[in-house]
């Protein structure tokens, strides 16, 4: 897909939080690095699950309506604490404030670069760093990687998985070689958990 598209996409999807009073507004975009797992985060807040899931819905309806655009997958709208949307090449997070902070994804990607709007769509990156590519190349991408590596297996767990079933999800990274096993071993916990509870919830 041509980048001036994904750039589109990224912008109506954030557009489309603003309209429905998200907080804390916040648009990565990812080292190369992590160019396989996606391009761009685009992460907010809601005051309560309802508003939670009126971002979710709002962003779905005016990618899917303007742009033709369906997410690959939806996970966590049933709980509404942390919504994710994934469109392959961006993934829209919806948190509550308690998981927002609990996760603290912008800390945890803090070799990502923070865009506004007119940086997105103008394809330009943040004057701060622009100033700061010269050394930043200078040093080795595994200490990076491994930060990426909790956060993108937390982020992504089941999200290739199942479209409409609750799951979110959890486990806290850290940056030690046995994190991948480590997140993927407590997110399948709690996904068994969610399984549990929806399905005793569906029964009743």
């Amino acid at each position: 897909m041509p980048t001036s598209d994904i750039r589109t996409q990224v912008a109506t999807a954030m557009k489309a939080v603003e309209n429905k009073k998200a907080e804390d507004v916040s648009l990565l975009q990812l080292p190369s690095e992590s160019s396989t797992f996606t391009d761009y985060f685009l992460i907010c807040s809601g005051n309560n699950p309802r508003q939670v899931q009126a971002i979710a819905d709002e962003v779905d309806e005016r990618l899917s309506k303007d742009l033709g655009v369906e997410p690959n997958a939806r996970e966590g709208y049933t709980t509404a604490e942390w919504i994710l949307l994934d469109y392959v090449h961006f993934v829209v997070h919806i948190f509550n404030a308690q998981r927002r902070a609990y996760y603290d994804l912008e800390r945890l990607w803090k070799s990502a670069d923070r865009l506004t709007m007119d940086e997105l769509l103008k394809g330009k990156k943040p004057a701060a760093a622009a100033k700061e590519a010269a050394p930043a190349v200078k040093k080795p991408a595994r200490k990076t990687a491994k930060k990426a590596v909790g956060t993108r297996a937390a982020a992504r767990q089941g999200a290739r998985g199942t479209k409409t079933k609750g799951r979110k999800p959890t486990g806290k990274p850290v940056a030690k070689k046995s994190v991948k096993k480590a997140v993927k071993k407590a997110a399948k916990k709690t996904v068994k958990k969610t399984a549990k509870k929806a399905t005793k919830k569906s029964r009743a």
